[in-house]
């Protein structure tokens, strides 16, 4: 047994594991035990869609082989256990970049599928299952499936946001994005409440690649900080070694983080940020992963852990929702370190059950101070679901059936193609506590 702690680090205990070589071999023969199994890649899911207690989780990180890289396409193919970070420093010689990237260049490739990820320029390039080519994925039927939008479309729109539940992925295709450098030419506006910022979206995603809002979750006004950016075309390629950055070493007995420590530091931040008023040339590291160069940040929550409440607003209903979401989080005493607001666009995931839609998604992350803030989160959840939105599952680790139901009512089209040897802790505690109409008549 191992520890294998998803990133919220909230239900922290040792869990079982099945090596990747062992759990190929039983599949392929239809051995082993009938225990569910779940692919486990480097840990940076918030909540229990990577927890499979009542099973074993295979930890995929050791297949990260990357199988073959045609530089006329762009189109990369490699086992799922490899990061979002080797991908980048094996491809970006070439001229090519991530089409899609969350905040962090830890995930792996497995990873960003099985939750379909989205980055900063959802508006211009939708989710990352958008740009995945082909997978190759092993079920309990003892069969390596290929999979494309041409060959076993289902089982592909499936596995896409699948949450690792329709077999074992075993490698995939992407196509990359050529760039004409790593550089990001970033440009920032300071706003001094959010109807500010929703004057401004329109414009800000329509000049550029890249765009995404923090906000002074704290400021009864909703201040914050509108980034914009695009990839320069200086032609620098190059990675440079990362240097020795922050780290949170020991398990801290309390967090630091409250709303004391986060209002000074909302100011600080800010401040300094409204001062720029020119046009910046920075690194790719820098404006897609700042908390990435401070290592085992998480810890910063004490030894609670943290939860993160994303959700999904539709556009029609954002102006009105989002300022009491950002209200409700005050009034309930509770402060959020990276409260980040951005708007999806129109651009359609292949996949059956991708979080990603129309609409302007908050997150805020809070530490773990028990009921209070699971009544916090409840009450989130009731603002999102009454306007038609939707709670991310991959960033959720209490959200009811009812309310994963309401975000997501086609979740049983995912369960027809759900492996029967698969499953996770997210999976029983929503989906398989509701009641199924018969899956044969679910289209």
């Amino acid at each position: 047994m191992s520890s294998y702690d998803s990133f919220g680090r909230v239900q922290r205990h040792m869990r079982d594991i099945v090596l990747p070589s062992v759990a190929i071999r039983e599949l392929r023969s239809h051995g082993g035990t009938d225990q569910p199994l779940l692919a486990y890649g480097n840990g940076r899911s918030y909540g229990d869609t990577c927890h499979n207690d009542d099973g074993a989780l295979v930890p995929m990180r050791s297949r990260n082989a990357i199988l073959d890289f045609d530089l006329q396409t762009g189109v990369i193919t490699a086992e799922t256990g490899v990061t979002l970070e080797e991908l980048i420093a094996h491809a970006t010689p070439h001229g090519y970049f991530l089409p899609v990237t969350p905040g962090t260049r830890y995930v792996t490739l497995g990873g960003a599928i099985a939750n379909d990820v989205h980055g900063k320029n959802h508006h211009s390039r939708g989710s990352f299952g958008c740009h995945v080519t082909a997978l190759e994925l092993l079920r309990s039927d003892g069969g390596v499936h290929v999979c494309s939008p041409q060959e076993n479309a289902e089982l592909f729109q499936a596995s896409i946001g699948g949450m690792g539940l329709t077999g074992l992925m075993l490698s995939a295709s992407l196509r990359l994005m050529p760039v004409g450098s790593l550089d990001i030419d970033e440009r920032v506006m300071s706003f001094g409440g959010l109807a500010e910022y929703f004057d401004a979206a329109d414009a800000a995603d329509a000049g550029n690649e890249y765009s995404v809002a923090w906000i002074d979750q704290l400021s009864t006004s909703n201040r914050g900080i509108l980034f914009t950016g695009n990839h320069a075309n200086n032609g620098n390629f190059r990675i440079k070694k990362p240097t020795m950055g922050l780290s949170v070493p020991l398990e801290l007995p309390f967090s630091v983080l409250n709303r004391v420590t986060l209002a000074a530091f909302n100011q600080v931040y800010f401040t300094s940020k409204a001062r720029r008023t020119q046009p910046q040339i920075g690194s790719y590291r820098s404006f897609f992963y700042p908390l990435d160069t401070i290592g085992n940040w998480n810890r910063l929550y004490g030894p609670k852990g943290l939860h993160q409440h994303q959700s999904i607003i539709p556009l029609s209903e954002a102006q009105a929702v989002i300022p009491q979401m950002l209200e409700a989080s005050r009034d309930a005493g509770q402060a959020s370190l990276l409260t980040v607001l951005k708007r999806f666009g129109h651009i359609r995931s292949p996949g059956m059950l991708s979080f990603a839609r129309p609409g302007y998604t908050l997150a805020m992350d809070f530490a773990n101070q028990g009921p209070s803030t699971l009544a916090l989160l409840e009450t989130l959840d009731r603002l999102t679901v009454e306007c038609g939105g939707r709670v991310n599952p991959y960033k959720d680790q209490r959200m009811s059936a009812a309310t994963f139901a309401a975000g997501f009512p086609e979740w049983q089209k995912l369960e027809r193609f759900r492996d029967p040897r698969f499953s996770s802790n997210f999976w029983r505690r929503t989906a398989l506590t509701l009641p199924q109409r018969s899956l044969a008549l679910v289209k």
